[in-house]
């Protein structure tokens, strides 16, 4: 993690995810205000489309390496760094496009060059941006679950925390933050009892916060515990990072 004041960059890419784009985004507006609030311009390129995790997951390469190489050239055809409101399309993209792409050596450098740029939004806050400037906008007390893909693949440990505490929200431990919430994408589908019992235990632990609000990175990992707390009548509101600094939306 950065500890130094960065040289702010001026623009930024803005790479929404499916499922922010599909059912949250107001995600996504959230992320904009929140970078415009601080000088960034947010460009959005048009041709975007899905990064290619769940056929890659699924164990479709072909298709995912086609969905890779489409994002390639899209976001190659950018400046700047490009932020992804989500650890797990961050992850893909950083860690596995270029071993998709390696049998075409213009593909995997350019995969290389769109990785070397991609920022998760909690990092880009943190290390591009720095803190200095950034508020929030949440009342009552918080507690924060870190996603796997941020948190393992990227070394996001710290990051959400700190962008929490540093805007004085009132975040409260969450036990066995680090434990996955059972949705892992296929995952859930596939080994759906594990997936509910890890489920389960997640948000026994939310709700021993007394925290009034869940926030997260990963929309994802969020509408998989907003449907369980839902179900179980848990009255506690799901909302992503962004919008915590935004000071808006409700899952």
């Amino acid at each position: 993690m950065n500890t130094s004041e960065p040289d702010r960059p001026a623009s930024a890419q803005l790479f929404a995810t499916c499922i922010v784009d599909s059912f949250y985004p107001g995600v996504g507006r959230a992320v904009v205000r929140v970078l415009e609030d601080q000088g960034v311009a947010v460009e959005f390129p048009a041709d975007q489309t899905c990064c290619g995790q769940p056929a890659y997951n699924a164990g479709h390469r072909d298709e995912a390496r086609a969905m890779a190489a489409h994002t390639v050239a899209v976001l190659d055809a950018t400046d700047g760094p490009i932020v992804v409101p989500s650890g797990s399309c961050a992850a893909m993209i950083v860690d596995h496009y270029e071993d998709l792409l390696s049998d075409d050596a213009d593909l995997a450098a350019a995969a290389r060059r769109v990785a070397g740029r991609v920022r998760e939004f909690t990092q880009f806050v943190v290390d591009d941006l720095g803190l200095d400037g950034i508020e929030a906008d949440a009342s009552g007390p918080v507690t924060f679950h870190p996603s796997c893909h941020g948190l393992r693949h990227l070394g996001l440990r710290g990051y959400g925390e700190r962008v929490l505490d540093h805007v004085g929200v009132e975040r409260r431990p969450l036990e066995a933050a680090e434990e996955c919430c059972g949705f892992g994408g296929l995952f859930a589908v596939e080994m759906p009892e594990v997936s509910g019992a890890l489920m389960d235990t997640k948000i026994d632990h939310v709700e021993a916060t007394g925290a009034e609000t869940l926030v997260g990175y990963d929309m994802s990992c969020l509408m998989h515990l907003a449907g369980g707390m839902r179900r179980r009548g848990t009255e506690v509101k799901v909302r992503h990072i962004a919008e915590i600094l935004a000071g808006e939306g409700e899952a």
